[in-house]
């Protein structure tokens, strides 16, 4: 299947004429089983507007340099933040640059096996034959340990302790035991494990302290630059909308409106100090971005194309109405307190108002 005809492809399918650039044009040392150099991985992160790289991650750029620092050491690394903060994006981005595949893929739940962090079986085959290579179902882990990969375990802290626990001797000695076969498989140069655990599940799993010894922790944080935040919701809406048929306006003064509300609840406070009252509801730029694209398909099917304050504000309650009923309270104490004045200077404010206020009323 072409990448045209997959609703999101990888991360090395979306990007692979800027992999492509860097790897033709990198002269740096490449660490064993490493497809790109250091440098040029993080240049495929952060961009390079020379080789026409585009910028994939905003937030901390020294997180990705350390990030590609733990890759390169013996140790594995574990991306923890708020929800929709990119921990998963980071992840792949790294996955696709350092191994030119991200789908060495574990996703971590209550439901996180055994055989999804070591091996199963064929069972025709086990049956047939008895235990053989040929019977063998190797998991993403095992893959990754015998191609020398990257393999990514998402929202770790939901795995059962004893799951997470298989990792301890694969991330120390690199080798899985396979008892069956009376054999291990020692992990090729270039294998490593980028897992995600999401501050908010904190105690969901508890993950040991030997296995907290085997990652270096980095804690990915909320954009609290609004230009930076804009430039990214921009970008992704633009990714989302490419093969829309109607042209999407997005004046500037709406866009302000989606990117200060979010700026403004999430952090508890306005630009001039003002307190908040922070809602339980996520509020990253993921949520925003699912916001701007369902206020586009608004104003694309039921409008005339161009996005209005009441669109945004209509979205907000799909943010809202998710885990604690008091947000509701939160946030019309929010639009009547903040929202209302600045839409008595602006009519983007006071259209984002009308619709939100009403849209709480009725969910």
């Amino acid at each position: 299947m072409s990448s045209a005809e997959m609703l999101r492809p990888a991360a090395e399918q979306r990007h692979g004429d800027e992999l492509a650039r860097l790897a033709a044009a990198d002269t740096g040392g490449r660490p064993d089983g490493w497809r790109l150099s250091p440098r040029a991985v993080r240049s495929f992160i952060l961009g390079d507007p020379g080789l026409g790289v585009s910028r994939k991650f905003f937030g901390d750029d020294g997180l990705v340099e350390r990030a590609i620092v733990s890759l390169l050491s013996d140790q594995g690394l574990l991306l923890v933040g708020e929800p929709g903060t990119a921990k998963s994006m980071l992840s792949e981005l790294l996955a696709a640059a350092i191994s030119g595949t991200s789908t060495l893929t574990v996703q971590g739940s209550a439901g996180t096996t055994d055989d999804h962090i070591r091996y199963g079986w064929n069972y025709a085959l086990l049956i047939a034959e008895g235990p053989s290579e040929r019977a063998l179902a190797p998991s993403p882990v095992l893959r990754a340990m015998i191609e020398g990969r990257i393999v990514r375990i998402e929202e770790i802290t939901r795995c059962p302790q004893e799951i997470q626990d298989a990792l301890i001797s694969i991330l120390s000695e690199k080798v899985m035991a396979m008892p069956e076969l009376g054999a291990h498989r020692f992990a090729r140069p270039g294998f490593n494990v980028i897992a995600t655990a999401n501050l908010r599940d904190r105690g969901v799993h508890e993950m040991s302290s030997a296995l907290k010894r085997r990652f270096n922790f980095e804690t990915v944080k909320p954009l609290a630059d609004p230009a930076l935040e804009r430039t990214l919701i921009q970008r992704q809406l633009g990714e989302r909308l490419a093969g829309l048929s109607t042209r999407i306006l997005w004046p500037d003064e709406v866009l302000d409106v989606l990117v200060q509300s979010f700026q403004d609840l999430r952090i508890g406070r306005t630009q001039d100090g003002a307190p908040i009252a922070r809602p339980d509801a996520v509020m990253s730029t993921a949520e925003a971005v699912n916001v701007a694209h369902a206020a586009s398909l608004d104003a694309a099917w039921f409008g005339q194309g161009r996005v209005d304050g009441g669109h945004v504000g209509r979205q907000l309650h799909g943010v809202v109405l998710k885990d604690n009923p008091d947000d509701v309270r939160k946030v019309r104490a929010y639009l009547d307190q903040i929202v209302r004045p600045r839409g008595q200077r602006q009519k983007a404010w006071a259209e984002f108002h009308a619709a939100a206020a009403k849209a709480l009323k009725d969910g």
